[in-house]
Order: C-alpha cells, then structure tokens, then sequence
C-alpha cells in the first residue's frame, strides 16, 4: 500500500510538470516576456494569479515556460548521457581488458570533480547557453552512468545464457545488443530517472548563480535569483519557483523509486 501511494503521488506530480508544459505550448495567461511597468511587484489577484514581478511581467506565464525550458533542458541532457554512457558501460564491461582501462581512467578522472563545478568549469569555457547547458550536465553525469552500466554488464555477462551465446558463434556485438542489454534495462531505466532530478535541480542551481540560460528567458532558478532582493517586499516571487522545483523533484524520486521496487527482481 505504501509504495501503491508513492507511486500514485510520483505519477500525480510528474503528470501535473507535463500537463503545464502542454498547457503552455497552447496557452500562456500572459507574454511572460513583456513588461508593464504599470503593475511592478503586484500581490497575487484574480488577474495575476501568482502576482508580477520587478518589471510586471506575470509570474504564472513566466513559470509555465520556465518548466518547458527546463524540461526540455533535462530530457536533452538525460538522453545524451544515458545514450554515451550506456554504449560506453555496456563496451567497457562485456570486453574488459585495456578498454576498461583506458575508458574508466578517464570516467574516474571526470568523477573526481562534483558535478556542479565540472559544469561550471565547462559552461566558462564554452559560454553559457541552453545548449551549453545541456553540454556541460551531460558530460557531469557521464561517469556515474557508465559505473552504473558496467557494474550491471560485468553481472550479466557471467550468467549461463551469455555463454551460451558465445558457444553458438554470435559476435561480441551481437551478444552485446541483443543479450546484454536487454538484460541491463532495469538499472538503467531507474538511473535515468534519478538522473532527470538532478539535472532540473542542477540546471536551477546554474541558473541561480547567473550562468543558466540568459535572461529574458525564464527558468525556475533565474526567477529565484531575481526574487532575492524582494524576498520580504514580494515573497510570491520566489514561493511560485521554489514549489515548481520541490513538487517536481519530489514527484520524480517517489517516481523513481517506485520504478526501482517494481524492476527489483527480489521482490518477485
């Protein structure tokens, strides 16, 4: 029962991130990129049901497309790190020998750095853009994927059916695809669900200090950033951002770890 609600809350406010986004894509209550300088730091009414903002622009229509960006942003980033990290997990565990080596050398050198100041080192580099967002976060989170990934390949590749399929002639890439990886879903699925969190934590942790996406555009954790000076005059400014990102990374774990308990073999 207790996972059976955990569940049902993951999917309810994961659900609800996704129904903005849709939302948004058709309907907007305002431009959340235009200023009126008539109605600045207005208090939550009917007409703006979150308030307005130092410039006037309203706060709702602003976290609407704050959560698409962001979305977009973590999927981008999810699917690039797990894609690099899987082929490179599932090569490095089935082969071993000096591929491991030389993969895991330079993996275990990238995870010496925590993976906020790796992407703040990349973004400096490269500039600071969605795209260089994305970039940054993806090659943060590549080691703990390809750990993950070699770390569940090393276990599958011992059981009897790989083996066997050594016996009957397949290639080394044939066994890969079609034995071994479909036989390391489970972990990866649940990591790329961990991973979603952090990359919207860690994308409103960038944004927050200023080397997100630039302004005007609005992500969750820009808008806090820009809510500091006004954290007693207009509160509303960052209780709206602040709830989108603590609903949503609570939505995601509850998620995730009802995923990990149903994938859990020992539970059969």
């Amino acid at each position: 029962m207790k996972r059976s609600v955990h569940a049902l809350l993951g999917f309810g406010l994961v659900g609800a991130l996704l129904g903005v986004v849709l939302l948004g894509l058709v309907w907007l209550p305002y431009d959340p990129l235009a200023i009126d300088l008539d109605h600045t730091l207005a208090a939550p009414s009917l007409a703006h049901w979150l308030g307005t903002d130092e410039f006037g622009r309203d706060v709702a229509s602003r976290a609407m497309l704050g959560a698409r960006i962001s979305l977009l942003i973590a999927v981008q980033t999810v699917a690039i790190s797990v894609v690099i990290g899987t082929a490179l997990g599932l090569v490095v565990g089935f082969l071993r020998g000096w591929t491991e080596r030389v993969i895991m050398t330079f993996s275990d050198a990238l995870l010496a750095f925590p993976g906020i100041l790796l992407a703040l080192a990349l973004i400096a580099v490269i500039g600071s853009s969605r795209h260089s967002i994305v970039i940054a976060l993806a090659i943060a989170y590549l080691p703990a994927t390809i750990r993950v990934v070699r770390g569940s390949v090393i276990s599958i590749r011992e059981r009897e059916y790989v083996e066997a399929s050594r016996v009957a002639g397949d290639s080394a890439l044939y066994t890969m695809w079609r034995i071994v990886l479909p036989n390391a879903l489970p972990p990866i699925l649940v990591l790329a669900t961990s991973l979603f969190g952090w990359v919207i934590l860690s994308e409103s942790a960038l944004s927050f200090l200023g080397v997100g996406v630039p302004p005007p555009l609005p992500t969750w954790g820009n808008m806090l950033s820009s809510a500091r000076p006004y954290m007693y005059a207009a509160s509303w400014l960052s209780i709206a951002p602040g709830l989108c990102i603590v609903a949503t990374l609570l939505g995601i774990n509850m998620l995730g770890d009802a995923l990990r308990d149903r994938l859990d073999p020992r539970d059969e």
